[in-house]
């Protein structure tokens, strides 16, 4: 794992103030984008973020650190993002608190809830 990023103060639980879906997703926008264009569940995006386990705030992944965005389709990721960047707007950046159902529950991965702050760069 590159260097650190320490974990949000809010890494344990979801605040009152955030959205929650039907799923179990709960979400906070950190910074508004701009347009009004949300990627459709088969998109292709380019995203910064960085990821860190709840249980323990370890950071465990960060586009960020290596200093490169990743792109992929949102139908090939775990499915708190597949549903939680659908959410999002280019230029928006949010936190997303994402139950082990939807992340990588009996699968290689990190478990429990996971934290990611998420910033959408490129719907492409």
């Amino acid at each position: 794992v590159p260097d650190a990023i320490p974990a949000p103060e809010d890494v344990s639980a979801p605040p009152a103030n955030a959205e929650r879906t039907a799923s179990g997703l709960a979400s906070r926008v950190l910074r508004a984008g701009t347009g009004d264009v949300h990627p459709g569940p088969a998109a292709n995006v380019t995203v910064h973020y960085t990821g860190w386990r709840a249980e323990d705030g370890a950071m465990f992944d960060s586009s960020v650190a290596r200093g490169a965005p990743a792109s992929f389709p949102l139908d090939r990721v775990i499915p708190g993002w597949t549903e939680g960047v659908q959410l999002m707007v280019v230029g928006e950046s949010r936190r997303f608190w994402i139950p082990a159902n939807l992340a990588y529950e009996g699968r290689r991965g990190p478990q429990g809830m996971l934290v990611f702050d998420v910033e959408l760069l490129t719907i492409l």
